[in-house]
């Protein structure tokens, strides 16, 4: 299965602003670790949507991991308000886990732990709501012999996949977007790992969103030119106001990437 590749002006590049949920707080793990708290949800979510991010990705980082369901409420109460689309993922179990998340606002669904673990429940899901609500979201992290495996658990748990495989099965389940993040780079800011994202946008039709290690502008537009991601996802960089998404957008611009301006 190959992917019918765009020029780089072409594509319609989006940044998306991530938000690790865990409680009632957006936290930043470092390399699924070393949690700190960033902020309120809600505050953050309108922030963003306000300063112009293309969507956002709010997700419960605990809720496989404590085999619980996402806090309906207070999704509720962030997407309140927020017209762009919005990506809702952690602890989704079954095809009411994932209407009730779109009842509350939610535009697309990710779904890592319960897709692993039962693989057919993805095409379910694409059946009954929609390649375009249905994203695969994977948590990567590089091993001794050079592949890359995917993590369960908010990324704490091995489960002996290996990256592109899991990506292609997914794929063929019908899922609609692929959202990768990776382990090693979360947190760091030291740059997008660039080989991860080739490996899976080398052959995906659907898009796929990177996330982990956004840093410098120029590590962004690797990302996009090198890697191939059809968007950026990132949280430290305006967690702690490095970049404002403006800055960031006029930037890949000046590239020639196609971005929406405000």
């Amino acid at each position: 299965m190959f992917r019918k590749k765009l020029s780089n002006s072409a594509k319609n590049i989006r940044v998306i602003v991530r938000l690790d949920i865990k409680g009632s707080n957006v936290v930043k793990p470092v390399m699924a670790e070393a949690l700190k708290v960033v902020g309120n949800p809600r505050e953050l979510a309108r922030r963003y949507y306000k300063e112009g991010a293309d969507e956002l990705v709010y997700m419960d980082i605990v809720a496989s991991l404590y085999n619980r369901n996402l806090d309906l409420e207070q999704l509720q109460k962030v997407t309140e308000g927020i017209f762009i689309p919005i990506t809702v993922g952690g602890g989704i179990r079954s095809i009411g886990d994932i209407n009730n998340a779109l009842r509350a606002g939610a535009d697309k669904v990710a779904i890592n732990t319960y897709a692993i673990n039962h693989p057919q429940f993805l095409r379910q899901a694409v059946e009954t709501f929609g390649a375009q609500c249905i994203v695969l979201s994977v948590d990567a992290k590089k091993q001794a012999n050079g592949q890359y495996e995917p993590y369960t658990d908010g990324g704490r748990e091995k489960t002996g996949k290996e990256v592109v495989s899991w990506v292609k099965e997914a794929i063929k389940m019908g899922v609609g977007e692929v959202m990768v993040a990776s382990i090693d780079r979360e947190g760091t800011r030291k740059g997008f790992d660039l080989e991860l994202a080739k490996s899976i946008t080398a052959f995906s039709p659907v898009p796929v969103i990177v996330h982990g290690g956004a840093g410098s502008l120029d590590s962004i537009r690797r990302a996009i030119v090198e890697g191939s991601a059809d968007a950026i996802s990132a949280s430290s960089i305006f967690h702690y106001k490095q970049y404002m998404i403006e800055e960031v957008k006029v930037f890949l611009s000046h590239a020639r990437l196609n971005v929406r301006l405000s």
